[in-house]
């Protein structure tokens, strides 16, 4: 039979785990967009149901700031991986700059590459997805991600309408991991990402 200091310890040990691993939980749950009701993530459909995705071959109206030589050509080895389809959204044109934007769906999903770097507070909880360390912004009609742990920024808004935001999100993620260097300089909530 173990003494009862290791007993005692092991009660302990148990007893501060457990709730920490409820809260990491709980959190990653609520920055992912998940609410108590969502269903599990659609099956894939049979092409007769994709074509009922809302879908518009209206351009989106996106801004495109010029690009710096560097930033630009990383734009472009991430646009040209950026697959025909986001699930069952098909991608759409945009109003400018083709090379470093891309928009999906109805309402459009858009991904914007070369943007400027947001601001991180060194407390800001920064959800890794599949190796890409993103900061989620929550506006009242829509969410915005962006990169915080690549040399280009690449931001992703996410209508509030495709809830949760981030497993629209991590589609991108691959491409990025892929095409868009990591910054030497990433915050330190990013330290676990590849």
């Amino acid at each position: 039979m173990a003494d009862p200091a290791a007993r005692s310890a092991a009660r302990l040990a148990a007893a501060v785990a457990l709730p920490a691993a409820l809260v990491a939980g709980l959190v990653v749950y609520r920055v992912l967009g998940a609410h108590r009701g969502t269903p599990a993530p659609p099956a894939p459909r049979s092409s007769a149901a994709r074509s009922a995705a809302p879908h518009s071959p209206a351009p989106v109206a996106m801004g495109a700031p010029p690009l710096a030589e560097h930033p630009a050509t990383v734009c472009r080895a991430l646009l040209s991986r950026l697959p025909a389809a986001l699930r069952d959204r098909p991608r759409r044109p945009v109003t400018a700059g083709p090379e470093q934007n891309a928009a999906y769906g109805e309402p459009a999903i858009t991904l914007a590459c070369g943007g400027p770097r947001p601001s991180v507070d060194p407390t800001a909880f920064l959800p890794s997805l599949s190796g890409v360390c993103w900061l989620a912004v929550q506006g009242s009609t829509a969410s915005t991600w962006t990169t915080v742990d690549r040399e280009v920024p690449v931001t992703v808004t996410v209508p509030k309408t495709y809830d949760p935001p981030g497993q629209w999100v991590i589609e991108f993620s691959a491409a990025i991991g892929t095409a868009v260097p990591v910054s030497a300089a990433r915050p330190s909530g990013c330290a676990a990402s590849s």
